[in-house]
């Protein structure tokens, strides 16, 4: 007996897709970030923000309406972002990883930041487990970035595959800052395997000698 091809849940825009639509915002992601936002109290107004894989923008726009004119986001990815900034925010498509390099300047001179934010996940294969890698290698390399530009006291967000890799960011996350948090928001699809890293409390560095 032949069975019946599973539907893509992402073939059609769902009502939260619409919704951010309607609100002004390119992607249901934002929904993500904002029950984030409120569960564990990450974005005020002043603050500075750093959006790594911005694109398509809807994290970088609630972002900026969250720290209002006081406060300035900057965003980075790989593809421009298509959308309309508003005066607090700024954008560029480069490589943040890539620590000699034009971008990742640009992102030092916005530092020290209050709160770093990645949505970035990597581009999937089909194989589970290599995804899953590469979503743990990106987690990684975040917290390199926010290692390096995160104010002491500030918050880290990143976007991770479940994976046995977990236990060992876990680790990373506790060294670099007073807590962690693991967060699913409900705006999740229920086919997803995504997670959601949080640092609150960036630990001071050493003193130097």
């Amino acid at each position: 007996m032949s069975r019946k091809p599973m539907k893509n849940p992402y073939a059609r825009p769902d009502a939260l897709t619409l919704r951010a639509k309607s609100e002004g915002y390119p992607a249901r992601s934002v929904y993500k970030l904002e029950e984030i936002d409120r569960r564990c109290g990450l974005l005020r107004s002043g603050q500075r923000v750093l959006d790594l894989g911005c694109a398509p923008g809807s994290w970088l726009l609630y972002a900026a309406k969250r720290v209002g004119a006081k406060g300035s986001v900057r965003g980075v990815d790989l593809t421009t972002l298509a959308i309309a900034m508003p005066p607090n925010a700024i954008a560029i498509a480069g490589d943040a990883f890539d620590r000699d390099g034009s971008t990742f300047a640009f992102l030092r001179e916005g530092a020290p930041y209050d709160v770093v934010l990645s949505d970035m996940a990597p581009s999937t294969t089909g194989n589970r487990f290599t995804d899953q890698a590469r979503s743990a290698e990106l987690v990684r390399r975040t917290l390199e970035i926010a290692e390096a530009l995160l104010a002491p006291g500030g918050a880290w967000v990143a976007k991770l595959f479940m994976s046995e890799e977990l236990v060992e960011i876990r680790k990373q996350v506790r060294a670099l800052f007073t807590e962690e948090r693991i967060i699913r928001p409900e705006g999740t699809r229920q086919i997803s395997y995504e997670v959601f890293l949080v640092g609150p409390g960036r630990r001071r560095p050493p003193a130097a000698g």
